[in-house]
């Protein structure tokens, strides 16, 4: 009997960039993020007599998902298991993959082994394989920070009903991943300490302004993160660039449409990916204005979605037909 679970990743709006000294694979900052709903990871788990990992129906030799297992294994009886992950958008693209991909696993095989954990146990492991998956086991307005570092919602999906409308600049995976590419901020940008500091910072601030719903507040600070933290790693030696044109010119083009009034700014990970945040009744301008931006590939509107959870016997009957469905495209 399969056990079928569907995440979603989430985009930061504090960024976190970096790793604390030490085990545990534990943020040196702390970040503010939005779990979004038209993004999802749908992981089918059910035993095997040894581990088989597929993503998008392809056989993966993946070191991180060897070691969530692992990780599990120490403290409970996890048998061998075969996986089976599918994302509907890009992977390793700078669209957060990894964080809807440990967020479902961790919590597809708490359901299907029957562990008992509770939300912020499965927030805990999911954090250790990627740091940004603690956070997708929760929705709405999230919150990871210090001392414990399991994610914490803010504000539920409706209690302030943002959407994101993400233009697609590039389909295909990233040169550098984020791991390595924090690693080489961390050991080479001489901004890595201030980045700490002053991030840390902007975290606080953050939570007032959701708190207060305070969008106008919320896009000032969240675009200075995003270009604090693209600074930074322009600053690493080799500097990381994960932009291309196309990145910038939707930049430019959301700058214009809130200076013409729309509520919307902007935000990138690592990767090309442009989210544009808006309040929901500019999300039909926003989305035709990132369309008409020359390289675009793909315009996404999302609004905010729920934590990671098991499905019901008849959206796993679905999950698994749209799994077997990504498998046979593969084959």
């Amino acid at each position: 009997m399969a056990t079928v679970t569907r995440a979603h990743p989430n985009i930061a709006l504090i960024k976190y960039w970096g790793k604390a000294a030490g085990e545990g694979n534990v943020p040196a900052t702390p970040s503010l993020s939005i779990t979004l709903d038209a993004l999802t990871t749908t992981t089918e788990v059910s035993d095997a007599d040894t581990d088989i990992f597929e993503l998008d129906g392809r056989p993966v030799a993946d070191t991180k998902v060897t070691e969530c297992l692992a990780n599990l294994r120490r403290r409970f009886p996890v048998p061998p298991l075969h996986i089976r992950s599918h994302n509907n958008f890009p992977t390793a693209a700078g669209l957060a993959s990894s964080a809807s991909g440990f967020a479902a696993l961790v919590t597809a095989i708490d359901a299907h082994c029957d562990l008992g954990m509770t939300a912020q146990a499965r927030s805990d492991y999911a954090r250790q394989a990627s740091g940004s998956a603690a956070r997708s086991i929760f929705g709405g307005f999230v919150a990871l920070r210090g001392p414990n570092w399991h994610g914490e919602m803010l504000a539920a999906p409706a209690d302030w009903p943002l959407k994101v409308v993400i233009a697609i600049a590039a389909a295909e995976a990233k040169a550098v991943s984020s791991s390595e590419g924090m690693k080489r901020s961390a050991a080479t940008s001489p901004y890595y300490p201030s980045w700490v500091t002053s991030t840390a910072q902007d975290f606080d601030v953050a939570v007032t302004l959701v708190a207060n719903r305070d969008f106008t507040g919320l896009a000032e600070l969240a675009e200075f993160s995003c270009l604090k933290m693209h600074g930074l790693m322009l600053s690493s030696r080799p500097g990381l660039i994960y932009w291309n044109p196309t990145t910038l010119a939707c930049m430019h083009r959301i700058r214009e449409l809130r200076d013409s009034g729309l509520p919307v700014f902007f935000t990138m990970d690592a990767g090309p990916q442009v989210k544009a945040v808006c309040l929901p009744k500019a999300a039909p301008e926003v989305a035709a204005a990132l369309a008409d931006v020359g390289g675009v590939h793909e315009v996404l509107v999302s609004g905010l979605g729920d934590g990671a959870a098991p499905k019901t016997k008849a959206d796993t009957k679905a999950a698994t037909q749209a799994v077997n469905k990504a498998a046979g495209k593969s084959q």
